[in-house]
């Protein structure tokens, strides 16, 4: 594998992001962060922490489980976890945070469990998508509005973005 993010450049990526949404969403008014599993919570906690430490607010931070909207359901070994949404969005500008945006899919998925989550909780006033890498190979029109790194890769290549609490080591990987 061949690391193209080491440890500190990851940390970096996500303090950019944490201020880009500042700047973009006019302060943090009404922002509510929500991870998609596993490791869209992990950025989520980071920005969480990040934005409490700079801005001295603490935005309220939920976990998607998007194991039931997905359209490979039958052909994947996934589990359900269960989403852990303890707020409503109703009027919120939610970050929809996760880690590799690729084909669509997982968005789509996170997009539709969001929705009917919002059937019960309200509905956001807009949902922005933010991801450590875009990789491409868009298969579903779907572009992330905070982008950590661009990185141009063939279809047959696998990205990892990995953090010290799901893998044990940390950084953005080509393999």
């Amino acid at each position: 594998m061949k690391e193209i993010l080491d440890k500190n450049a990851l940390n970096r990526v996500i303090k950019r992001l944490s201020r880009e949404i500042v700047e973009k969403s006019d302060g943090l008014k009404d922002v509510v962060l929500i991870g998609v599993r596993t490791r869209g919570v992990v950025v989520a906690e980071r920005i969480q922490k990040y934005l409490l430490e700079t801005e001295g607010v603490e935005l309220p931070l939920g976990i998607l489980d998007i194991t039931l909207y997905r359209d490979d359901i039958l052909r994947c070994d996934a589990q359900v976890q269960g989403t852990e949404i303890n707020f409503s969005i109703s009027g919120k500008k939610v970050v929809l945070c996760d880690d590799v945006l690729f084909t669509g899919r997982t968005v789509r998925a996170a997009i539709s469990a969001l929705v009917s989550y919002g059937a019960n909780m309200g509905r956001a006033e807009k949902i922005y998508l933010l991801e450590i890498v875009d990789r491409g190979h868009r298969e579903l029109p779907f572009r992330a509005d905070f982008i950590g790194k661009n990185l141009p890769t063939s279809a047959q290549e696998k990205v990892f973005v990995k953090f010290e609490e799901t893998d044990g080591e940390e950084g953005v990987f080509l393999a």
